[in-house]
């Protein structure tokens, strides 16, 4: 549902009660709805956000009587929500109800793969599921919105934050954010008891972070703004959005916090977005230090100007708008706007009819960590996980083996949820040893050493993980990133797996056994060495509360592999940034030919990824058979039809993910080698063939023009057919048609 049809559809009935209310409040009164501070009453997750100096919950109070407070973030707690919304509508003078938010992420309390890895999935419908569940916990424990998702387009994976996204392709990062929303923000309307108010976050550009530093400028092209980093905006709006987040960023030299043109000119002038837009933390402020501002009152004037309705922590819009409205550098009529958003959005979500929602201390119980919650966690999980590599059909162990699980997240459970968790229950993490012997016939058969810490060397680990596993018949690594090193903040120069664990991989390369190698990680890792030529790979990410039972149920075979990666591993860190969908340049480099000269390539290395966008093996044997189309001509207003048979010839059942690429031969601008315009998922018993179709049009087949509109251009194509992103078989067809055309999107 679009967010003016959300709006409309829930507001009608208190539209004249909010405007005699903007009409009843102060000045002081309408900053202090736009207003959002830390709840100082329910636990402030210090792990996750900065102390910001407002937690007196005596001042707080005191704040929301006095009607300076509109909002509060990251408090739950049913019973406590209600004591602090009675603050507001039995003290204050306009008996407004105060809006409760949270970075709910990847689920409240039951915690599910951190987004990035349930991408791997390719599942729009688990992502909406998992959201869904995800809200249901967070509605009843007194939380009305939530920061997620986030749909920045992830290209460098030096970056941190790579693992709160959906990787590096547009198309994917497009349907899982109009997926989640959905999912957050349900189907019965915003003021049904299990919605929460989705917050695409954060407009736009923050990925693009130059070098992967987290907080560090951005500069791209108008067509690499428009082509790649907004469409998973709009596509959240499209959904129903009714918040957005604005970035730290600047882009192209001016902050995002600050830019009319992402947050007005396009979010509103041109998508018709009728939510409010929060600051990130202190973005706002931030101006200042950008350079952007002089002073606070100054960045203030400029974020709120610019779109930026409501502050987050900083207070500079309490500070700061009464002034600057009676100084005339910030007109009343913007400050009814903005407060007029933030009370639509209440009102939507039901608030101005129950204040209380989400306050049912029976109902809290009831839901948060349901059965049904913890049981898709480990569905979730097992379907994030994604097989790199499987020589000699080594995958699945038996469970009657002897096994060795060595490394640092053995039986770790301090690293299974991921970064961005703050409310799960710490006694539900199940480690890979509890999953393992779970799973196993006789759990004796396991041992376990951690050999190493994750980026220090343990005393004696190496020797003892060595007499660990010399009586067994297959060694299985757990190694990789904890989870502090990924998230925000957490930018890395070499995204390769820390040294003292490689020398625990090497030693146990030494005793020549049968090795497999399970990645626990935030990001795509260059691989290397002993890792790179282990058996066989397994990325296993950060698949939440349920990890060590997910894992096992892919790697013993009670579920098959079907995860495909939604970002490419490198072979070296140094290809950062990397996406699947580079352009071929003028001096195209040939793959595989490592000696050519005066080509666009590094000295040490080819222009593509070890594990490509879209890889992931199963435990049948697929292949594909030649493209089938009915014609070699896409008509302007036409369809083409293509297909392709792919057959399963293993032993054990299996499910492809068929992956539809085209690249445009030529353009009036030059074109990506390859783009993913669709996929499909198919489920073959061992010997069963299927064909799979897919239906193109000409919409598809456009690209953000020079003069920045969205445009479709006659001529040949080539079209894949394809597991992954580097191989599948291959076509040609002619778009016929006009010159051009623009449609303007």
């Amino acid at each position: 549902m679009p967010a003016s049809a959300e709006i409309s559809r829930t507001v009608q009935r208190h539209r004249q009660r909010i405007e005699d209310l903007i009409a009843a409040m102060t000045i002081e009164e309408k900053a202090g709805q736009l207003n959002l501070l830390a709840d100082p009453f329910r636990w402030m997750p210090t792990a996750v956000n900065p102390l910001d100096g407002t937690g007196d919950p005596a001042r707080v109070t005191a704040m929301i009587r006095d009607g300076k407070v509109g909002s509060l973030f990251n408090g739950i707690g049913a019973e406590t929500g209600r004591r602090i919304q009675q603050v507001a509508m039995e003290e204050s003078r306009l008996k407004i109800p105060l809006l409760f938010a949270a970075d709910v992420i990847h689920g409240l309390s039951t915690i599910f793969p951190v987004p990035l890895a349930e991408a791997a999935a390719f599942d729009t419908e688990l992502a909406r599921r998992t959201a869904r569940a995800a809200a249901i916990e967070t509605a009843a424990s007194a939380v009305h919105q939530t920061y997620a998702p986030m749909v920045d387009v992830a290209r460098d994976q030096r970056w941190g934050r790579n693992v709160e996204g959906a990787g590096e392709d547009v198309l994917l990062n497009n349907l899982l954010a109009a997926a989640r929303v959905r999912g957050f923000q349900g189907d019965k309307g915003l003021d049904d008891r299990d919605a929460v108010l989705a917050t695409a976050k954060h407009m736009a550009g923050y990925s693009a972070a130059i070098g992967g530093v987290e907080y560090n400028t951005t500069d791209m092209s108008e067509q690499t703004l428009r082509g790649v980093f907004l469409p998973p905006f709009k596509s959240a709006v499209d959904a129903g959005a009714l918040s957005i987040m604005s970035a730290f960023n600047d882009v192209n030299g001016v902050p995002a916090s600050g830019s009319r043109k992402l947050l007005t000119d396009i979010l509103r002038g041109e998508w018709g977005f009728e939510g409010f837009v929060v600051s990130d933390y202190t973005s706002e402020q931030e101006l200042v230090a950008h350079g952007f501002a002089e002073d606070g009152r100054d960045a203030a004037r400029l974020a709120f100007n610019a779109g930026v309705d409501v502050s987050m922590v900083s207070g500079l819009y309490l500070d700061h708008l009464p002034d600057l409205v009676r100084s005339g550098e910030v007109s009343m009529a913007r400050l009814d706007e903005a407060v007029r958003r933030l009370l639509h959005t209440k009102a939507a979500l039901g608030l101005f009819d129950d204040p209380y929602r989400g306050t049912d201390v029976a109902r809290e119980k009831a839901v948060v960590g349901s059965r049904e919650h913890i049981e898709l966690s480990r569905e979730a999980g097992r379907r994030s996980v994604v097989l790199l590599k499987n020589d000699n059909n080594l995958l699945p162990l038996n469970k009657g083996q002897k096994i060795a699980l060595i490394g640092p997240f053995a039986d770790d459970v301090e690293n299974v949820w991921g970064p961005w968790t703050i409310w799960g229950a710490p006694e539900r993490r199940v480690s890979l040893e509890a999953g393992f012997r779970a799973a196993m016939t006789d759990p004796q058969r396991l041992t376990v050493a951690r050999g190493s810490g994750v980026e220090t060397p343990l005393n004696g680990g190496i020797a003892e993980a060595i007499r660990t596993a010399q009586a067994a018949d297959v060694i299985v690594l757990a190694i990789g990133e904890s989870q502090k090193m990924s998230g925000e903040a957490q930018s890395r120069t070499e995204i390769v797996v820390p040294a003292p664990q490689m020398a625990l991989v090497d030693a146990m390369a030494a005793l020549n056994k049968p090795m497999v190698i399970l990645l626990r990680n935030g990001r795509a890792l260059a691989l290397e060495g002993n890792v790179k030529n282990a058996q066989a790979i397994v990325v296993t990410w950060f698949l939440g509360e349920q990890m060590g039972n997910a894992v096992a149920d892919v790697i013993f075979g009670d579920h098959g592999p079907s995860g495909r990666l939604p970002v490419s591993f490198p072979h070296k860190s140094g290809q950062q940034p990397y996406s699947y969908d580079r352009k071929t340049t003028g001096r195209p480099a040939t793959p595989g030919l490592d000696t050519e000269e005066y080509k666009s390539r590094y000295r040490e290395t080819t222009n593509t990824a070890l594990y490509p966008f879209g890889h992931g093996l199963t435990y049948g044997a697929i292949t594909y058979g030649p493209i089938q189309m009915e014609s070699d001509q896409l008509q302007w207003t036409g369809s083409l039809d293509v297909a392709v048979t792919v057959k399963n010839d293993g032993a054990h059942a299996a499910e492809e993910l068929v992956q539809l690429y085209i690249h445009d031969r030529v353009a009036s601008l030059t074109q990506p080698g390859r783009l993913l315009k669709d996929f499909k998922r198919v489920s073959l018993r061992p010997g069963q063939s299927e064909v799979v179709r897919f239906t193109l049009t000409a919409r598809q087949l456009g690209f953000i023009g020079a003069d920045e509109t969205y445009r479709i251009e006659p001529g040949l194509f080539d079209i894949w057919l394809a597991p992954h992103a580097q191989g599948g078989v291959t076509a040609t067809f002619q778009l016929i048609g006009p010159a051009s055309v623009s449609d303007g999107r």
